[in-house]
């Protein structure tokens, strides 16, 4: 198996605390599998976005995010580039249906979508009750009516356990040891996507944070201009803050055994593709 780390929309610039500046990114997994064929981990954006953003992006979403609308940055294009034939993507793995993590869904209308449930039903309804759901959940997304394969977590203590997390494996009709960790508080269904990488593990916790020194597990802070954001997206705070805790303790107690990354931090990208 192999595994690509692909930026699938660069965003708004941020700065860290040395005062460098980077895009923010749409860290996703594209990954070589042996049986499987092609699986996505996120999507980021799609070429419908970039070619006809005023149908399938919402005026908030560009104001706030300013993306930089770049085809050779859809995941289409770098499957391309790299070889391969997108439709060879037959299963596409989400952490949440955000307008940033589920733009590629159409490029691959054959790939069967995997999700929570709580995170589908609240993706399809659009005019949740939560603020942000008109601006987060874009329908054109899945217009297609993708092949749609959603699960719902086991009771807190009654699912398979990974490192201290309970975990919804295996995924159907997947066999590379692709797991969906819940983590929510930034939606309805979030979770992190855990992947297999030989002898240790990745993973991908969507929106789960934003900045690589939230998890510091000695001296955890985060970024004012992300941590606003964060805020202003949330859907439970309180669950959102106590996964922090969690993953910083994942962190602290098995960081050698899992590399822990987000979806917009353009540093930690950086650091898995050198």
């Amino acid at each position: 198996m192999r595994i690509h780390h692909i930026n699938c929309g660069s965003m708004r610039p941020i700065e860290d605390e040395d005062g460098a500046s980077l895009p923010t990114v749409c860290h996703c997994l594209l990954i070589e599998t042996d049986r499987d064929g092609l699986v996505l981990v996120d999507t980021g954006l799609g070429t419908a976005d970039v070619t006809m953003p005023e149908r399938t992006l919402s005026q908030e979403f560009v104001g706030r995010a300013q993306p930089v609308l770049d085809l050779d940055e859809t995941a289409l294009h770098q499957i391309k580039a790299l070889g391969h034939d997108p439709g060879d993507v037959r299963h596409i793995v989400l952490t949440h249906l955000d307008i940033d993590h589920s733009g590629g869904l159409p490029d691959f209308p054959e790939a069967r979508v995997h999700l929570l449930d709580a995170e589908q039903r609240a993706g399809l309804a659009a005019t949740g009750s939560h603020p942000e759901d008109r601006v987060r959940y874009r329908p054109a997304h899945w217009a297609h009516q993708p092949v749609w394969q959603t699960y719902t977590p086991s009771a807190a203590g009654a699912g398979e356990a990974w490192f201290g997390f309970d975990a919804v494996r295996p995924l159907e009709g997947l066999d590379a040891e692709i797991a969906l960790i819940p983590l929510g508080g930034h939606t309805a269904g979030h979770s992190a996507v855990a992947v297999r990488d030989g002898d240790r593990w990745l993973l991908h916790c969507g929106d789960a944070y934003y900045f690589h020194h939230e998890l510091d597990p000695d001296r955890p802070r985060g970024h004012p201009g992300m941590d606003l954001l964060q805020q202003i997206t949330e859907v439970d705070r309180p669950l959102r803050l106590a996964n922090h805790a969690r993953l910083r303790e994942l962190v602290r107690l098995h960081g050698e055994e899992v590399t822990v990354f987000a979806s917009h931090d353009p540093w930690e990208l950086a650091r898995l593709r050198s």
